[in-house]
């Protein structure tokens, strides 16, 4: 139902939902993991929006976020790697380390650039 929602467009009705129940964070990974870049975008806008005041919340959602970084399309690794450097929590430190060798050149961008993000990119 959200990914379809999400598709729809209702981005505001989900961000409503999500601050009135944070436990619903946990349906994340499997935003960020569909194949329609409209739902992929608004989830990135999801989290953006939720971390302002809710980034504890979306720590339920790092575990799946760290699953997706393997997936086999690297515009899913490369938007969840994104996704993990606004949520900012310090697990997904050493996944987004080894993602930096991934063989493609933009995830590995976009790796390196979630954790300068977080502040955790070596000098």
């Amino acid at each position: 139902m959200l990914i379809e929602y999400m598709g729809k467009g209702f981005l505001e009705n989900i961000i409503a939902m999500m601050k009135q129940d944070p436990s619903a964070v946990r349906f994340i990974p499997d935003l960020l993991g569909d194949d329609a870049i409209m739902v992929r975008l608004g989830t990135t806008a999801l989290v953006e929006e939720l971390a302002k005041e809710h980034r504890q919340a979306l720590a339920v959602a790092v575990p799946g976020l760290l699953v997706l970084l393997g997936h086999e399309n690297p515009t899913i690794r490369g938007d969840t790697a994104n996704v993990l450097g606004i949520i900012g929590d310090r697990s997904a430190r050493d996944a987004l380390r080894e993602l930096q060798k991934d063989a493609n050149p933009a995830v590995r961008e976009i790796a390196e650039d979630a954790l300068r993000e977080m502040g955790q990119v070596d000098a």
